[in-house]
């Protein structure tokens, strides 16, 4: 019965934005903000795949209505925490009797997420540790809620996406769920990272405890910092080292690991007392071939040199770009919004010009759809590079990207 109402609950949330997106398309008018909050309410109580996929939606923000992409975002920091007694019985089920276990275990969730809430605990041998603790029911529901994720997501025929496109989407948001649920791989991550960066001073990554460690919870090292998302406050030297040690570090995984963090989320970092990038959550990492990085890099070259055919060639290259005519003064438009961030010297990130410039764009690239298409096995790395961008805007990140691009972008011309 509860699984009946759960499904209920998430077709009429699709029914409503469906709506909104069909009056948009004929011409009328609609209250995201209204949409947002809905969405906002719904989703962060039922919690899993469609919580996750509206935070994903959050994290394109440019090309999102202002006022639905505010209340998407609300869901990565005030998203409603399950009561302590369900999250309590799960850790009995794995623990057993809790206090021969832990000397104390905060009821009060410092973070909840769309998979799982952090609590923080101290162990009879006095280690503090965080405990992420996966949602009662969630494997039981997982399969339920990605089929109606999969029919919302079908509203996507409406602005013209095809079918072909929303099924690669789809499975990239499936396998990465059905990939979260296991801790135990986590904490292998966990583990791997920090051995690779062991001898780094600027970064930091939690150790798992691997005694601790099982299927739905993930128990590591607590390591206090300031989440990013809250840097805002902080003084404006702390916040830029920060955004140079995250695009230091985003560099060093792409081209020397060939991974990516994929979860872009602003929880997931933070600042600690020493000034160091911490990262808190690895469930989600990407492999990224050398080879789609180079073009890809073709991709930004082209940009950069406002070459409306060379950035025609590398999506085809990539895979993109359907049916007959190509949007070549778009093109050449985008690549005017972004130029700024590319000029010679240090560059302010939070230059209201360049992400006025992409709203104002993104209903032709709406419009565009049925021609403009991101390459398939390309969706996840572009969103995960769209957000990690984004929180250097909110770090509010001056950054040398011309200095920063010009040895990668020459790394990418000599393998053409």
């Amino acid at each position: 019965m509860r699984e009946r109402g759960r499904t209920r609950r998430l077709l009429g949330l699709g029914a409503r934005t469906g709506g909104a997106m069909l009056k948009t398309r004929m011409g009328g008018e609609t209250n995201w903000r209204a949409l947002g909050e809905a969405l906002f309410e719904g989703l962060s109580e039922l919690k899993g795949p469609a919580m996750k996929l509206a935070q994903i939606m959050a994290q394109w923000d440019d090309l999102l209505p202002p006022d639905l992409a505010d209340e998407l975002a609300r869901l990565q920091r005030q998203a409603a925490p399950m009561p302590w007694s369900r999250i309590r019985a799960t850790l009995v089920a794995e623990y057993g009797p809790l206090d021969a276990v832990f000397a104390h275990i905060e009821t009060t969730p410092f973070a909840s997420a769309s998979m799982g809430q952090v609590h923080k605990a101290t162990t009879l041998d006095g280690d503090t540790l965080v405990l992420k603790v996966q949602y009662p029911g969630l494997v039981d529901v997982l399969e339920s809620d990605l089929a109606q994720v999969k029919r919302m997501m079908r509203l996507g025929r409406w602005l013209r996406v095809p079918q072909v496109r929303l099924d690669a989407l789809f499975e990239e948001l499936a396998d990465s769920l059905r990939n979260e649920l296991d801790y135990r791989a986590e904490a292998q991550s966990l583990e791997r990272y920090r051995q690779r960066y062991a001898g780094h001073d600027w970064v930091v990554i939690p150790a798992p405890r691997h005694d601790l460690c099982t299927p739905r919870v993930l128990a590591m090292q607590y390591i206090d910092g300031i989440p990013l998302r809250d840097l805002e406050s902080e003084p404006d030297v702390r916040r830029q080292v920060i955004a140079a040690s995250l695009a230091d570090w985003l560099t060093e995984e792409l081209f020397t690991h060939g991974e990516l963090h994929a979860d872009p989320h602003a929880g997931n970092f933070a600042c600690d007392e020493r000034n160091r990038l911490v990262v808190y959550d690895l469930g989600a990492v990407i492999p990224v071939p050398p080879a789609r990085l180079a073009v890809m890099l073709e991709l930004l070259d082209a940009t950069l040199a406002n070459d409306p055919m060379a950035m025609e060639a590398a999506l085809v290259s990539l895979g993109g770009r359907q049916g007959e005519g190509a949007p070549l003064a778009l093109y050449q438009e985008s690549a005017e919004a972004v130029a700024p961030l590319f000029q010679p010297g240090v560059q302010d990130f939070s230059d209201v010009r360049v992400h006025r410039r992409l709203r104002e764009l993104s209903p032709r690239v709406w419009a565009a759809l049925d021609r403009l298409q991101p390459p398939a096995d390309t969706l996840l790395l572009s969103r995960t590079l769209n957000g990690h961008y984004w929180n250097l805007v909110r770090l509010g990140a001056r950054l040398d990207m011309q200095a920063r691009t010009q040895p990668l972008l020459a790394w990418a011309r000599k393998r053409r």
